[in-house]
């Protein structure tokens, strides 16, 4: 977020100059120039740290199904709580796929014994074929119902593995481990394995998780356009850090990575989508949660800082007040940047070597002299990460 910066109006200057202009009138003394601090503006490499909001999400979300239709006789884990890979969750009737499984393996049974029926007629007329004691029909024959049969116990044995697949499908397990929602089906319902009705739960994986966050494209072109100006450098391979900050301000404990950047816009928003990963062996974070996203690593080089303080609001807009070569104060216009802790980045309306009155600029007059008592406070403090609450 940013700070107001302090808010004084011009007029009071010029109130202040007529003020004067009458005292001197009736012959006291002139008053002396009013004592100022003054910062000399230099270049400096900024650390950035774009802002966004952010909502968790698991980095794996499963919908628990139904793959067979039955009724669903019991539910086998505590909701709420994780669950590991493979763990029955629920149990739905096994009756019908047990008669099912029963009468496939009684017809692979019967191919069986069809085919073995047919290997030996088929053993009995090839050498009889040979020595023209039968027919070229019944050599055809004794083949074709050899083969037939063959290909009739390939298909009894598929379905008996069906019939056994669907026997397996009537205990529900987890396909992955993570955090079980509630419940959809109760015991008793009715599921089968297409429409609503198959949806049973749902599983989080909690670690590593999920931030999702969106940066719009106006900021998007703006770090483009200081990228291919050579004012922004993002970090090496574009590996960015992250971290969050929880809706009770505290900051999470670990930091986390950028993995994924969309590559397109969002026209209904006029956002891109991008994502992070965190560590989160303890479960701290869960799915749903709103959190402040701070990426950092890329930085500005060459911007011009100034005390926050030291920036005045008007009617015409934000001023600083500088010393010129005269010793006389120069209100000066300014665009404003991106904050710095204390600081706050000027984009437009000075150049390195000002030097800007930051204590004392509310007693400054235009075109009036001052006195600078600090002037060992010509280099600016070190610069410290800014925030571009980009995301609020």
């Amino acid at each position: 977020m940013r700070s107001r910066p302090q808010t004084w109006l011009l007029p009071l200057s010029a109130a202040l100059a007529l003020t004067a202009c009458q005292d001197n009138a009736g012959g006291p003394p002139a008053m002396p120039p009013p004592e100022v601090t003054i910062v000399t503006v230099k270049p400096n490499d900024v650390p950035l740290t774009l802002e966004y909001v952010g909502q968790t999400a698991g980095s794996r979300e499963v919908e628990v199904r139904a793959r067979v239709s039955g009724i669903l006789l019991k539910r086998l884990y505590v909701e709420g709580r994780p669950v590991k890979a493979g763990d029955v969750l629920y149990q739905i009737d096994p009756e019908q796929a047990k008669a099912a499984l029963d009468q496939a393996r009684g017809a692979l049974e019967v191919e069986q014994a069809k085919l073995m029926r047919a290997q030996q007629d088929h053993a009995r007329v090839l050498p009889l074929f040979a020595e023209n004691a039968v027919s070229q029909k019944d050599r055809d024959e004794a083949v074709s119902n050899f083969e037939s049969a063959q290909a009739s116990v390939l298909a009894a044995r598929a379905r008996l593995r069906e019939a056994q697949i669907n026997l397996d499908y009537t205990k529900v397990t987890a396909p992955i481990s993570g955090m079980t929602s509630k419940e959809v089906r109760s015991e008793g319902s009715l599921v089968s394995p297409s429409g609503d009705s198959s949806l049973l739960t749902k599983i989080s994986q909690l670690n590593p998780m999920y931030v999702n966050f969106s940066m719009s494209d106006n900021e998007l072109l703006r770090l483009r356009t200081w990228q291919a100006q050579g004012r922004y450098v993002p970090p090496e391979g574009e590996r960015y850090s992250v971290e969050l900050k929880l809706s009770d301000g505290s900051m999470f404990s670990s930091a986390g990575r950028l993995n994924f950047t969309d590559n397109l816009i969002d026209p209904t928003s006029g956002t891109i989508r991008s994502r992070a990963e965190f560590a989160n062996p303890d479960g701290a974070l869960l799915p749903g949660q709103f959190v402040r996203v701070y990426l950092k690593g890329g930085k500005l080089k060459d911007t011009l800082l100034v005390p926050q303080r030291a920036v005045l609001s008007t009617q015409q807009g934000k001023i600083v007040f500088v010393v010129n070569p005269a010793g006389k104060a120069e209100p000066r216009p300014v665009e404003l940047g991106d904050e710095v802790k204390n600081e706050v980045m000027i984009t437009k309306g000075l150049r390195a070597g000002d030097q800007v009155i930051v204590d004392g600029n509310i007693k400054a007059r235009p075109g009036a002299p001052v006195k600078v008592v600090t002037p060992g406070a010509s280099a600016p403090p070190a610069a410290k990460p800014a925030s571009a609450a980009a995301g609020a």
